[in-house]
């Protein structure tokens, strides 16, 4: 299904935002709402959030792609010019526009979770094909920013 067929079947009883102030602020409030870090999503010139809470569903769009690099652990990261998946709780799942490089290739990332029962201090990135890496969470909280709300464990 086409990234404009999905993100029209979870529209209806969605909250939808444009602009990029307002985007960003509700991006951050979702990410402190599920209990991830807030320097997750480092999008820049946002022009949509959507959520929905019915579903879970979200997606950001942003004027263009863009990479950012996780100078805490070494890591650049693509995210496209529009980024969906589900949220809950700890938890962003069947993610579409995100990519970690690794060595020469770029792998997509499709799951990011902190399982609170195992490792709360750790955040894991899986692919598809079961291929997953654990960081530090406090590496994904906001650069130059206390992250608040982002890393509370609960």
């Amino acid at each position: 299904m086409s990234s404009q067929k999905l993100i029209a079947t979870h529209r209806d009883g969605a909250e939808i935002h444009h602009g990029e102030e307002i985007c960003k602020q509700k991006s951050h409030q979702l990410l402190d709402k599920m209990h991830l870090p807030r320097g997750l999503l480092p999008l820049d010139d946002l022009v949509e959030f959507g959520y929905n809470p019915t579903s879970g569903f979200v997606w950001l769009k942003q004027k263009k792609r863009k990479e950012h690099r996780f100078h805490a652990v070494g890591r650049t990261v693509s995210y496209d010019a529009e980024v969906m998946g589900f949220v809950e709780e700890h938890r962003m799942r069947r993610l579409s526009g995100v990519k970690s490089k690794e060595i020469l290739i770029w792998v997509s990332i499709s799951d990011i979770y902190v399982d609170q029962s195992t490792d709360p201090d750790k955040i894991t990135f899986a692919n598809g094909s079961g291929i997953s890496r654990s960081f530090p969470v406090t590496a994904f909280q906001l650069e130059g920013g206390d992250g608040s709300g982002s890393n509370e464990k609960k």
